[in-house]
């Protein structure tokens, strides 16, 4: 979402005449994230979001596209994917692959309650059946693999203690990827990066999910674990709130019960959302790339998140 490759008006008029959607009125950088160049557009046909991917490769940007399909199509509130004249999902502007999306109403939130978090929960549920038949098979690209691949590239910016740490939580969670409970877990095409600024809300009601480009096949414990360790949490310690968490694993259970395996996995599952993303703030802090607008994130926020992982964890039943 940063603007790592500007556009400018005639390469998007020129582009837009791929697409029956009318004159562009006014497009505009989103200077928010670290991966991909985001544009909100204009057009006398609506409002839209214009995505040119840094990263992610031609070959993959189909399973995305096609999973906000499917799940929109299912009547979840998420980005639906503009076809061109032709038909196409994907094309090509400034020399990388691009994709236009439906634009959803609503702003993110920056301090949800416990009503909004229940609201999340649900939807959250609901995506996750609605996947279950998605036949798309890339897998989270920053799940254990990546782990594995990274943790020695950030290790040498760390303390002792720090390296340690990461360490540690690397090797539980390899122990963990290879025991038969983890193979129990169900899994499909999940968000994986469900955080605040990915959902929006109009007025009270919740509008939708956004971003959808971190997605993968992953367990649905890893992703509800994810959601759980931005939403429902006090920033300056890392600790869950307790209503918070309460309201949004009630709302999910209301529609999904979760099976015995993932009740006891889920304290191996928060920690594994926490070591994912303190693990991908490390990285973009200390090997960053070029921009325009980038604007990277403190990975001790995610550091604390861990540490209070590993202190302890909530049952999934919802008890703080």
């Amino acid at each position: 979402m940063a603007v790592f490759t500007p556009v400018s008006r005639f390469e998007l008029q020129r582009w837009l005449a791929g697409y029956d959607l009318g004159e562009l009125r006014a497009h505009e950088g989103i200077a928010s994230g670290i991966e991909n160049s985001n544009f909100f557009v204009d057009t006398e046909r609506g409002r839209y979001v214009l995505t040119l991917f840094e990263r992610l490769s031609a070959d993959q940007l189909p399973f995305y596209l096609e999973l906000m399909r499917h799940l929109a199509a299912r009547g979840v509130p998420c980005p639906d994917p503009v076809p061109d004249r032709t038909g196409g999902l994907l094309g090509s502007l400034c020399g990388k692959p691009a994709a236009l999306v439906s634009r959803l109403r609503g702003v993110a939130l920056t301090a949800p309650d416990a009503a909004h978090c229940a609201q999340l929960g649900e939807l959250l549920a609901r995506m996750h059946l609605a996947a279950a038949d998605f036949p798309g098979k890339l897998p989270n690209l920053r799940g254990l693999p990546w782990w594995i691949e990274t943790v020695p590239r950030v290790a040498p910016f760390l303390s002792g203690a720090l390296r340690e740490l990461l360490a540690d939580e690397l090797a539980e969670q390899q122990r963990f990827a290879a025991t038969p409970q983890y193979r129990e877990l169900p899994r499909s095409a999940v968000h994986a990066d469900l955080f605040r600024d990915n959902v929006l809300f109009d007025g009270e009601a919740l509008g939708g999910v956004i971003d959808f480009y971190f997605a993968g096949v992953d367990t649905w414990l890893f992703d509800l674990a994810v959601t759980c360790n931005d939403w429902c949490i006090d920033d300056a310690t890392g600790e869950f709130d307790p209503p918070r968490l309460a309201a949004l694993l009630a709302a999910y259970r209301a529609v999904r019960q979760p099976g015995a395996a993932e009740h006891e996995a889920w304290p191996l599952a928060l920690r594994a959302a926490a070591l994912r993303f303190w693990l991908s703030r490390l990285f973009d802090l200390h090997l960053p790339r070029p921009a325009q607008m980038v604007t990277p994130k403190d990975p001790t926020h995610f550091e604390r998140v861990l540490l209070a992982r590993r202190r302890a964890a909530p049952a999934l039943a919802g008890e703080a």
